[in-house]
């Protein structure tokens, strides 16, 4: 059992060696995603406050924030796999594109969260703003 113990203890200190150079990049992802499953929560309780229907917390919704987790800390850890090992000389940085482009959905999911709860001028034309500007990016207008 010790001999077991040992090699388990080892093989996760190796994984958290390997993770060491993206745990920054985890712990903002994490952040942010966190940041927005409470907002979103609250915001669903203010719209159903809103509408005068009953609310409560869905645990399918809170699985699939528990999912999202699990797959963003798993793209940012292939991202840096592929930036590290296998695309080492050209310096694309793709963790860190990967990690910033999931910070802004969950920052615009914030915008729209903080819209519903506030009913603030300031959200709804950022809500609005961004998804104006991305549209034109992409070119879906």
């Amino acid at each position: 059992m010790a001999v077991l113990f040992k090699y388990i203890s080892g093989a996760v200190a190796a994984l958290a060696a390997l993770l060491c150079p993206i745990t920054p990049l985890i712990i903002t992802a994490s952040v942010f995603i966190a940041i927005d499953f409470v907002t979103g929560i609250y915001a669903s309780y203010v719209a159903a406050r809103n509408e005068g229907r009953a609310w409560r917390i869905e645990s399918r919704k809170a699985w699939r924030t528990i999912n999202k987790l699990c797959f963003v800390v798993t793209g940012i850890f292939m991202t840096w796999l592929v930036d590290s090992l296998v695309l080492q000389f050209m310096e694309l940085h793709l963790a860190n594109i990967f990690t910033g482009f999931v910070c802004g959905v969950e920052l615009w999911s914030f915008f729209e969260n903080a819209s519903v709860i506030s009913k603030s001028p300031l959200f709804e034309w950022l809500g609005r703003w961004i998804r104006r500007r991305l549209g034109k990016e992409v070119g879906d207008e």
